[in-house]
């Protein structure tokens, strides 16, 4: 097990952890994603947030006081792009251990290789999860071929937040840039859970249009929790907000999507949800100091 506390983690003075947060460039420039697509995504949110460094993202949730999981996606494959480096995230994470905390990222379609890098930067980098985005690496989270991946993961005791439903990346674009939406239905992710009971998976973002589909899931599996990134939350699903509310309110998680969504705006928007306080500090904080076992 590799999991469990993130050493200099100020978690007293946070008011709320964002568990879905992007650092799309290293220090030596190299992006998360070839240039043409970063364009195009940025058009599609209407974001005017630049790529940030690990530092400038540490330096942007430290003047909130919010705490931030941080990461990349690894889609060299299918994008024929290597992502900015993780080893170059963890690296600054640790500089600024007080707000972030690193997820590594691997490409399932490299195999052997994907499954022994996972295990590289979870021993060797100290990565406390990883982040997957089925669409963007153009694999099936359900196919058995990925079952090597997934129990290495599960062996070292760490979460993994994998995106589901709708996506920004290739929206607008000829054939979406050759990205398919079926492989985020958030039903593959029910596959991954039944065979990995000890592995926690978090679908990230409101799950359009599977919604549904990502409830019964959470509410199904003990094992599945849902982060509320991407999407304002004054958009969300009534069934969604009920969820949150009530029968799932210990297994949704505050998340971004940063830089294409902003914290004050989620954070503004979320107050009109007008949820108790105590479900409030669950869904902001507590929950995520569970997942992540920073009370540890």
């Amino acid at each position: 097990m590799t999991g469990g506390s993130w050493p200099g983690f100020d978690l007293a003075n946070l008011t709320a952890i964002d568990l879905h947060v992007h650092v799309q460039v290293d220090s030596s420039g190299r992006t998360a994603s070839p240039p043409a697509l970063s364009q195009a995504m940025a058009a599609y949110f209407k974001s005017s947030e630049g790529p940030r460094t690990v530092d400038q993202t540490a330096e942007y949730y430290r003047e909130r006081r919010i705490g931030a999981v941080v990461f990349t996606v690894d889609a060299t494959t299918n994008l024929d792009h290597a992502p900015n480096s993780v080893d170059d995230l963890v690296e600054g994470a640790k500089r600024n251990a007080d707000v972030l905390i690193p997820f590594g990222s691997v490409d399932p379609l490299q195999g052997e290789a994907a499954v022994e890098e996972a295990r590289r930067q979870a021993l060797e980098l100290g990565v406390r999860g990883f982040k997957f985005h089925p669409t963007v690496q153009a694999f099936d989270p359900s196919s058995p071929e990925f079952t090597p991946l997934f129990a290495a993961i599960e062996e070292l005791g760490l979460p993994i937040i994998v995106h589901t439903g709708q996506t920004g990346a290739g929206a607008g674009l000829p054939g979406g840039w050759g990205f398919r939406l079926s492989l985020s239905n958030p039903m593959l992710l029910d596959d991954v859970a039944a065979r990995h009971a000890d592995l926690q998976i978090v679908m990230a973002h409101p799950s359009v249009p599977w919604q549904d589909e990502a409830l019964s899931v959470a509410t199904h599996k003990a094992n599945a929790w849902i982060d509320l990134s991407g999407w304002s939350p004054k958009y969300f699903a009534p069934s969604l907000v009920r969820a949150a509310r009530t029968y799932l309110t210990h297994k949704v998680l505050f998340g971004t999507d940063f830089p294409a969504l902003t914290p004050e705006r989620w954070l503004g928007d979320f107050e009109l949800l007008e949820l108790d306080g105590e479900i409030r500090e669950l869904i902001l904080k507590q929950n995520a100091v569970r997942l992540l076992g920073l009370g540890e």
